[in-house]
């Protein structure tokens, strides 16, 4: 079991950046897909990136691609989203999450959660 708590939101001017952390604890993050999720308000919970567990890929969803870049550092025990060029409809809450599988863009395939963290950018 993992336990995870992300870090490094708050409120950043149109193309600005942030760098989101998520601290794991429990197990390593290499035991796991690392997923990055967001929900802004009235909307669902969606898909922005993930880092395979198996040899540490990357994917994207297409309105970040270029902007947003996921990283682990096992070491640490943390997994990073740097977000580059924000955009006021970037503004959500950010959610870390691990999937004991290689890796998902589902959330239903997603074991652990953390907390959230906000972001919120100003036009």
């Amino acid at each position: 079991q993992v336990q995870l708590v992300e870090s490094g939101g708050g409120l950043v001017q149109a193309g600005g950046s942030l760098r989101l952390s998520c601290a794991a604890s429990g197990r390593t993050v290499s035991n796991y897909g690392m997923g990055w999720f967001r929900q802004a308000p009235g909307k669902e919970r969606e898909f922005i990136a993930v880092i395979t567990r198996n040899d540490g890929r990357t994917y994207y969803t297409d309105s970040v691609k270029g902007r947003f870049a996921i990283s682990r550092d096992i070491a640490k025990n943390t997994v990073y989203l740097q977000m580059n060029s924000l955009k006021p409809e970037d503004t959500a809450v950010y959610y870390c999450a691990a999937d004991s599988a290689d890796w998902s863009t589902k959330e239903r395939d997603y074991d652990y959660w953390g907390q959230g963290t906000q972001v919120t950018v100003s036009s």
